[in-house]
C-alpha cells in the first residue's frame, strides 16, 4: 500500500558500482529502500546515485549553507564534503558552529570537516586561530568527518610540531586527512604523503597527478569558478577509475545557477569517457573514501538517488534524500527560515591618502594574475618613475594597484600592483580574500579605490565595483562571506556586476573569483597579504621595490 512513508519510483536503474542499466521498481519505506524489482519494459526517467561533490567551501559560493543546498539539490547534489575554512578565519569555532547549525536545516547532507590551516601559513594575520588543541577538540565531535586541507605543506615538510599534532589527532581518531599541495614532487611529496594526507585537489598538469595516485591519494578533479582543471585531468578517470573524485572547491552562485557536479559528469561522457566509470567518480568514489552513510542504489541503503531525463545532459527531474523528494516537478520542496545575524568585528574607517607610493628602487615585483588558474606569475619590472615618485596605476598598460587593507584593525592598507585584469577604468573589491579574508581591492585610479573600500566598509562585507563616484555591490551580512538572500536572485546580482567589470576592460570570466584569490599565500607563486608581498614558493615577505 502506497502511504506518506512507503512509496516507490520507476525508471532505468543506473547501478555504477555493478555497471548496469535496467528498468525496475525501487520500493522505498521509512527513508530506506526495502527492495528492487526488475521490470524490462520500463524505459525512463533513469535512476542515479545522488551526485557528491568531494571538496567545496560553501562560503564561496556567497550563500549560506540553506541556501546553497536550495540551489545544489537542484542539480542532483545529495551531499558536499565541505571544509568551512573561510568562516574560520573570521570568526574561529563560533563561525564554524554557525556553518553546521544552519546546514541542519536542510534535508542535504552537508559532512564538515575541521579546518586544519587557521590562519592558512603562520606568517598570516586572521581573525582567529585554531590550533591543535581546537583541532582535536573539534575532530572528537562526530559532526565533524575529517582534518580538512593540510595546506601547511611545509610545515609537513619540516615536521612542524603544531601540524604535526594536528595530523597525529586525525590519525589517533581515525578520520581521513586531506591534503593541498601544489606543484609537490619528489622527496617532499613522499613525506607529505607518509604523513597519512590521502587527497589532493591541487593538481594542475596530469604527471603530477599520477604521482600522486601512484603514492596512493586520491586525486579530485577541480572545475569551480576560478580554478579549472577539468580539461587537463578527466583523462585519469581512464586510468584510474577508482581513484579520482570531482569537485568545485569554490563556485559562485552564477556557477551553481546553470550546474554543480552534474555539469562536469555530461561533459566527461561527452568526450567520450566510460560512462560507468564516470558516473562512479561523481558518487561511489566519495562514498568509498570517506565512508558517507548514503544511499548506493542498493536495498537496505538509504533512499539517497536522483531521477534524469536522459544521460547526455543529466537534466535533474527530481532529488530523493532519504527517501524524500527534496527537489520535483521543478520545485525545492524545502525552505529557508529563521536564520539570524551573526556578530562580527569589521574595520571602520580608511584614508584615501594611504593609497599613495613613493618609489624607493630600480625596481618592483610585480603580481601576475592567470586566467582560469589560483597560480600566479611573479615578475621583475624597471620602476616606472623614478625614485621619490609617487607610483600610479597605468590602466593603458595593464599595471593596475592591488590593494590589501586589514578588516580585522584600523592599519593602514598594503599597495602592491599587478598584471592580468585588463580593467581600463573603475576599481573592484571584496572582503572575500583567500583565506584570512581582509579587503581586497584592484582598480585603475585611487578615488575608484577609495570609492569601493568605503562601500565595503559601510556594508560590513561585500563585493563591489566602483567607477569614480558610482559603486555598484553586493552586500554580506554574513561575516562578510555570504547573504541569506534567495541563491538565483543573487547569481542575477552576481552576473550582472560581472558584467559592468567585463565592459570596463577586465578580459577574466570571474574576475571577483580571481581576486579573491590573490591574497591566498598558500599558491605560488607571488600574493599579497597583510604585511607585504608574499614569496609563497619560499614562505617569506619580499619586498616591494629592490
Amino acid at each position: 500500500m502506497k502511504t506518506k512513508d512507503t512509496f516507490s519510483v520507476k525508471g532505468v536503474i543506473v547501478n555504477p558500482t555493478s555497471r548496469t542499466k535496467e528498468g525496475g521498481e525501487i520500493l522505498i519505506s521509512n527513508g530506506e529502500i526495502k527492495s528492487i524489482i526488475k521490470n524490462p519494459k520500463i524505459k525512463n526517467p533513469f535512476i542515479l546515485p545522488g551526485f557528491i561533490d568531494s571538496h567545496v567551501h560553501i562560503e564561496s559560493s556567497m550563500l549560506i549553507p540553506s541556501q546553497f543546498a536550495r540551489m545544489a539539490v537542484k542539480h542532483g547534489t545529495i551531499a558536499v564534503v565541505t571544509d568551512p575554512h573561510e568562516v574560520a578565519n573570521v570568526a574561529g569555532i563560533e563561525g564554524i558552529w554557525f556553518m553546521l547549525s544552519d546546514a541542519r536545516k536542510t534535508p542535504m547532507h552537508f559532512f564538515f570537516g575541521v579546518p586544519s590551516c587557521v590562519p592558512a601559513s603562520p606568517l598570516e594575520k586572521s581573525g582567529a586561530t585554531l590550533n591543535s588543541t581546537d583541532v582535536k577538540s573539534l575532530l572528537s565531535e562526530d559532526d565533524f568527518l575529517y582534518l580538512a586541507e593540510m595546506m601547511n605543506f611545509p610545515g609537513v615538510i619540516n615536521d612542524d610540531e603544531e601540524v604535526v599534532r594536528k595530523i597525529s589527532a586525525a590519525k589517533e581518531l581515525g578520520k581521513p586527512i586531506d591534503g593541498h599541495a601544489p606543484g609537490l614532487s619528489g622527496e617532499d611529496l613522499i613525506k607529505y604523503v607518509a604523513s597519512g594526507i590521502e587527497t589532493d585537489h591541487e593538481c594542475s598538469t596530469t604527471e603530477e597527478a599520477i604521482q600522486k595516485i601512484k603514492l596512493g591519494m586520491k586525486v579530485l578533479i577541480r572545475e569551480g569558478s576560478a580554478a579549472k582543471n577539468f580539461d587537463t585531468l578527466i583523462s585519469l578517470v581512464k586510468e584510474f577509475p577508482k581513484s579520482v573524485m570531482f569537485c568545485t572547491d569554490d563556485c559562485h552562485p552564477d556557477y551553481l545557477e546553470k550546474g554543480h557536479i552534474n555539469k562536469l559528469v555530461a561533459k566527461a561522457i561527452k568526450q567520450g569517457y566510460d560512462f560507468f566509470d564516470v558516473i562512479y567518480a561523481a558518487t561511489i568514489n566519495p562514498i568509498n573514501h570517506y565512508k558517507l552513510p548514503l544511499g548506493r542504489l542498493k536495498e537496505n541503503d538509504p533512499a539517497d538517488f536522483i531521477l534524469v531525463k536522459d544521460l547526455d545532459n543529466f537534466e535533474v527531474l527530481a532529488t530523493y534524500i532519504k527517501g524524500k523528494p527534496v527537489y520535483s516537478n521543478n520545485k525545492i520542496n524545502f525552505s529557508v527560515k529563521n536564520v539570524v545575524r551573526p556578530k562580527f568585528s569589521f574595520r571602520s574607517s580608511f584614508r584615501a591618502e594611504d593609497l599613495n607610493v613613493f618609489c624607493s628602487g630600480q625596481k618592483l615585483n610585480v603580481i601576475g594574475a592567470i586566467e582560469g588558474e589560483l597560480l600566479t606569475k611573479w615578475t621583475k619590472e624597471d620602476s616606472p618613475v623614478p625614485i621619490g615618485e609617487n607610483v600610479y596605476a597605468n590602466p593603458k598598460d595593464d599595471f593596475l594597484k592591488i590593494v590589501l587593507l586589514d578588516r580585522y584593525s584600523e592599519d593602514p592598507p598594503v599597495v602592491c600592483y599587478i598584471r592580468g585584469f585588463g580593467l581600463k577604468t573603475g576599481a573592484i573589491a571584496a572582503s572575500i580574500a583567500h583565506d584570512s579574508h581582509h579587503i581586497i581591492c584592484i582598480g585603475c585610479e585611487d578615488e575608484s579605490i577609495e570609492q569601493a573600500f568605503e562601500w565595503i566598509i559601510s556594508q560590513k562585507g561585500g563585493i563591489c565595483f566602483a567607477k569614480k563616484q558610482k559603486v555598484k555591490g553586493i552586500p554580506l551580512p554574513f561575516f562578510g562571506l555570504m547573504t541569506n538572500l534567495e541563491g538565483t536572485s543573487i547569481s542575477k546580482k552576481y552576473h550582472n556586476l560581472n558584467k559592468l567589470v567585463r565592459d570596463a576592460g577586465s578580459n577574466l570570466n570571474s574576475p571577483f573569483m580571481t581576486l579573491s584569490f590573490m591574497a591566498l599565500t598558500v599558491i605560488p607563486e607571488l600574493k599579497v597579504f597583510h604585511n607585504g608581498l608574499f614569496d609563497a614558493n619560499n614562505f617569506k615577505k619580499v619586498p616591494l621595490f629592490f
